[in-house]
């Protein structure tokens, strides 16, 4: 990946900390933007070392690390829970605190998408590494996002019970989520290795069809997505250390750099903006970037 470039790394890192928050997928944005833009950008997607891999996969998940950080940065007190969690139930070997709770549900929703991310992962992002069918998926996105709302509407203009699970602090609160709830939500994740198909969007769509409030359900997605997104990003930033990586280091300190202030700010942007609005901007969003984008690369 020699003619990576500092513009194309910084473009690409802030891509990627916006649109793996934003319900509205980052790795098939890492596939159409470039596309969009033609020309040398288009390249870095296409292009193949001799043994068939992509090296600018390897950037691309590599930003992943950068995303995941910015997000333990911002859930800082929830992971020093999940960590206290951990001793917790090393020393009881049960769950006996509502930290220990909070760590058990995330290990048990982490296990699906583990398993079956090892399994789908490559074949998925080889058969559909293309704009076409990143566009696809990112208008059927749209429609995922759109009937969720429509579906949750009624029970969110519902007056809430004075003793409602979503009172008060409800946001951190996931002492009443069941294990099978959790693991529901923590499995819609599959969906995810679709380009186009959102992570962030499907585990906040499965939260609010569970009847949590918005806040809520942002708040485990990105708890959810901490783990995956910095296993993935883990798993391929040694290939960046071999040839694929030769001579393009400084580009890709950049790229983390950018995607790691991106995804924070964006993190913070998009818990302050659900608590009191909805996913309609980004069904529209995906929508009309999606349509346009079938429409070019039909």
């Amino acid at each position: 990946m020699s003619h990576l470039s500092y513009l194309q790394a910084t473009v690409m890192g802030l891509l990627q900390g916006v649109t793996e928050l934003f319900p509205v997928s980052s790795l098939g944005h890492s596939l159409l933007v470039p596309a969009w833009i033609g020309g040398s950008w288009s390249a870095l997607v296409t292009q193949q070392d001799s043994k068939g891999a992509t090296p600018f996969l390897a950037f691309i998940v590599a930003l992943h690390v950068a995303t995941a950080l910015a997000l333990i940065a911002f859930q800082w007190r929830d992971w020093l829970q999940v960590l206290g969690g951990i001793g917790d139930l090393v020393r009881d070997r049960r769950i006996s605190t509502p930290r220990s709770r909070l760590t058990a549900l995330l290990v048990a929703a982490t296990i699906p998408i583990g398993i079956i991310g090892l399994v789908l992962d490559k074949p998925l992002r080889t058969v559909f590494s293309h704009p076409l069918a990143a566009a696809i998926f990112l208008t059927a996105n749209g429609v995922v996002l759109f009937i969720v709302e429509r579906l949750t509407q009624r029970a969110r203009t519902q007056p809430q019970p004075a003793h409602s699970a979503d009172e008060g602090h409800a946001e951190t609160d996931f002492s009443r989520t069941g294990f099978v709830e959790a693991i529901a939500i923590g499995t819609s994740q599959v969906l995810a290795l679709l380009p186009g198909i959102s992570r962030s969007g499907v585990t906040i769509s499965a939260g609010l069809l569970r009847g949590w409030s918005h806040e809520k359900a942002v708040h485990f997605a990105f708890l959810l997505a901490t783990p995956v997104i910095l296993a993935a990003g883990v798993l391929k930033v040694p290939e960046l250390f071999g040839p694929e990586g030769k001579g393009i280091g400084g580009e890709v300190m950049v790229g983390f750099v950018v995607a790691f202030a991106a995804a924070y700010v964006s993190a913070r942007f998009l818990t302050r903006f659900l608590r009191t609005r909805t996913l309609y901007p980004f069904v529209i969003y995906c929508l009309i970037a999606g349509i346009i984008s079938i429409i070019r690369f039909a």
